[in-house]
């Protein structure tokens, strides 16, 4: 039996969500990418948000993995234009710094891994941005 993507995803996440720095230097990254999005965190308890961060992810990989898509929906809705306003251009720039931060932090990522990544989270991703 090969092994599926969302296998691949949960055991590459499961290699970095226990350590803190992972979450740090997403955001340091996806910070980094862009004025508006620096901005948007001014205010924000980061130690708080990383916490959301690692839920988020978790939920992505646990949809990836067939579980209902009732907290991404909820995700979707508190992200969107009435709630955050995260704009929809701006999941590019999230998932670019996951998978950076992915390959720093998993000893045992590769272009497969990355590849995988992509597969198994963009539709979750998708029904996020799509609420907006």
């Amino acid at each position: 039996m090969g092994t599926t993507d969302s296998d691949i995803v949960f055991q590459s996440y499961g290699r970095c969500c226990n350590n803190e720095q992972f979450f740090v230097d997403f955001y340091d990254r996806f910070m980094g990418s862009s004025d508006e999005i620096r901005a948007l965190f001014v205010d924000t308890d980061m130690k708080q948000q990383r916490h959301l961060l690692r839920n988020g992810i978790m939920q992505l990989v646990l949809h990836a993995r067939g579980m209902s898509d009732t907290k991404l929906r909820a995700l979707g809705q508190s992200h969107s234009r009435n709630g955050y306003n995260i704009r929809p251009q701006w999941y590019r720039l999230w998932l670019d710094a996951l998978l950076n931060t992915l390959r720093q932090h998993d000893r045992e990522f590769s272009d497969e891994v990355e590849s995988a990544w992509r597969r198994a989270i963009q539709p979750g991703i998708e029904l996020i941005r799509d609420a907006y």
